[in-house]
Order: C-alpha cells, then structure tokens, then sequence
C-alpha cells in the first residue's frame, strides 16, 4: 500500500511541492516552493513543475492541482492563468515534461478531498463546501462525502461582478481592505451561496486561513457552521497526492 505521495499545487503567485504522508497528511521533506512564471503558460508552468519533482528526486506518479475547471486531464478554464491552457491536453504535457504519470484535477477539490478526509469535514455527512481564498476563490462541494467536480463558485456574479473580484484574498490585499470590510464582503458572497446549496459547513482555506481569528468571526448572515481548514494551505499539495494514489489504487483494480 502506498504510504507517501507527491503532491504539486499550481497556483496563481506559487507553485509548491511536497512528499505526504497519507496516513495524516503531513509532509515527510520541507515543502518547496517557486514562484508561478510570468506569464503563466504552459509550458512555462510544466518546466517549473518538473523543476519540483526533480527537487524532491521523485521517481513515482505524482498528483498536480490547476486552478481552473478540469476535465479527463484537460484543462477547461482559465481564469487566473495564461489563455492558452484551455482546451489543453495538460495531464499529457506535464507527464512529458516530468516523466512521471501524472493525476491532474481542480486545486480547490484537491484542498476539499483532503479537508474531508483528514481534516474539518472528516465523518461530516450532509452538504459540506470548502472555499479557497487565495489569488482567486476556489470551491469544492460534497454530498454525503461524495465530491461534485468542478464547481468555480468563485465566478458566481456579485454586485455586477466575478465574486473573486471582491472576496479574494487578493481583492482583500489589493484594495486594502480592513478584517472588517472584507468579512462584509465574504458575508454577502457565502449568503448568496448558501441560499443556492445549503451547506451544513462551509470550510474556508487557503494562506489567509492561518489568520481566521481576524474574520471568520466577522461574518455575518450566514447560518451555516464556518470553520478554519485543519490542513490550511497544505491541503491543495495534500488532496493532490491522494488523488495520485486514489488512481494508482484504480489503475491497479483493472489489472
């Protein structure tokens, strides 16, 4: 049984790294971290990555997180990346530029499946939604546990606007926003969501987690229980190297 992974978080100032532990999610090296080229394109991208797996010496499948819509290993959306990885065969390009097999899928359902196994959503059955506050607003959504791929709640229109526009955490560093006035935006984007979905919990992470006292507590107008992730912003590297061993585990069913 595999007990280690590499798992790969492609985000929109960062690409960073590291080996887990599956067992409990923690990294077994420091994790290792590049800054996400200029423009981000992908070949660009896929150097770097390879440039991480070539860090750790890692010579087994590794798991890789996209900050976009994911489909079969191709990339659908682009949003906070170069234009040109929509439509991208990406899977097949960052394989050929590792020469590893390569598990690619949504950063945001990356951090979800990690949160629900190991973390803050772990035995909680019902509606659970993570969001991810970072460059962007990722989203992951779960049904009973089961993840529903894909959602990118973050371009749901707010005020005449992409909600990540206004509720990132980068609309948050950018505009200078005090806690108070950003957890005023955070409440209408998470109100708004939770008369759509109606969550039972909703998990924020991403860098910004590590400081939740400062805002969680802010939100208002929300009846959902709202928590800090348990992996913060590990979880994306963490859900990646899960899914790089959920499809070893497939692959080897099939044999």
């Amino acid at each position: 049984m595999t007990k280690e992974m590499l798992g790969i978080d492609i985000g929109g100032s960062g690409i960073k790294g590291a080996p887990v532990d599956l067992s409990d999610g923690s990294f077994v090296q420091e994790r290792y971290r590049v800054a996400t080229p200029r423009p981000a394109k992908p070949k660009a991208v896929a150097k770097v990555v390879a440039e991480v797996v070539r860090h750790f010496g890692w010579d087994g499948p590794v798991g890789v997180t996209y900050p976009g819509v994911v489909v079969d290993g191709v990339t659908m959306s682009a949003a906070n990346v170069a234009k040109q990885w929509i439509g991208l065969d990406a899977a097949s390009l960052l394989a050929d530029a590792t020469g590893r097999e390569v598990t690619l899928l949504n950063d945001a359902d990356a951090a979800g499946l990690a949160e629900m196994r190991l973390g803050r959503g772990r035995g909680r059955g019902g509606t659970v939604l993570l969001l991810t506050l970072g460059t962007g607003i990722g989203s992951a959504l779960f049904t009973e546990g089961v993840l529903v791929p894909n959602t990118e709640f973050g371009h749901i229109e707010i005020d005449g606007e992409d909600a990540e526009l206004r509720a990132s955490a980068k609309a948050r560093d950018e505009e200078e926003l005090g806690w108070a006035e950003w957890a005023g935006r955070l409440s209408t984007y998470m109100a708004r969501l939770e008369a759509l979905l109606s969550p039972s919990l909703i998990i924020v992470s991403g860098g910004v987690s590590k400081r939740s006292e400062r805002f969680l507590p802010l939100i208002e107008g929300v009846r959902a229980e709202i928590v800090a992730a348990r992996l913060v912003n590990h979880a994306g590297i963490v859900g990646a190297a899960m899914a790089a061993a959920d499809a070893q585990k497939a692959a080897r069913r099939k044999r």
